[in-house]
């Protein structure tokens, strides 16, 4: 009898072992610090650094995101984004900390303030990882060292891993 449930007890403890190592092996699958390396723009046209630029943080749960570009006009334009998150199963969950876009019109930047959590479904296959993220029109597949961010409108964003 003891030894029964000593190997429930192993049984619980493995599982639960199991179950935290696989949520950071989720996690870690996304995390590390980003780099633009190119843009496609609708037209196809391709812009590399240093027309854009862009860096990106993913870790223990803070993203964090900024890209400064030129409008067609010259002038200069930007989007930053600090939020967290949480890569759990099929599901990335984000609480927007804040958000700003300088569009390169003149006008006021556009804040966003307003924390809020919203939660979107995953697809996963192997090492590959896609989903649209909740509070900006984007959606971005991640597989090892590359992530391709795909805006609403055409233009894709490929960014690289730094090691």
């Amino acid at each position: 009898m003891h030894s029964r449930t000593w190997r429930i007890g192993a049984a619980i403890w493995f599982s639960a072992l199991l179950f935290l190592f696989c949520g950071v092996a989720q996690a870690q699958d996304v995390e590390g610090k980003w780099k633009l390396v190119t843009s496609k723009l609708p037209d196809g046209k391709m812009q590399m650094p240093p027309a854009i630029l862009g860096a990106g943080t993913i870790y223990q749960g803070q993203r964090v995101v900024a890209l400064v570009w030129h409008t067609p006009d010259g002038k200069p334009a930007s989007f930053s984004l600090i939020s967290n998150y949480k890569l759990s199963g099929d599901t990335w969950t984000e609480s927007l900390l804040f958000s700003v876009l300088d569009d390169g019109s003149g006008k006021v930047p556009v804040y966003n303030l307003n924390t809020e959590t919203k939660s979107v479904p995953v697809t996963r296959e192997g090492k590959r990882i896609a989903f649209k993220h909740p509070f900006e029109p984007v959606s971005s597949v991640i597989e090892g060292d590359k992530w391709t961010a795909t805006i609403e409108g055409g233009e894709v964003h490929y960014w690289e891993r730094v090691h």
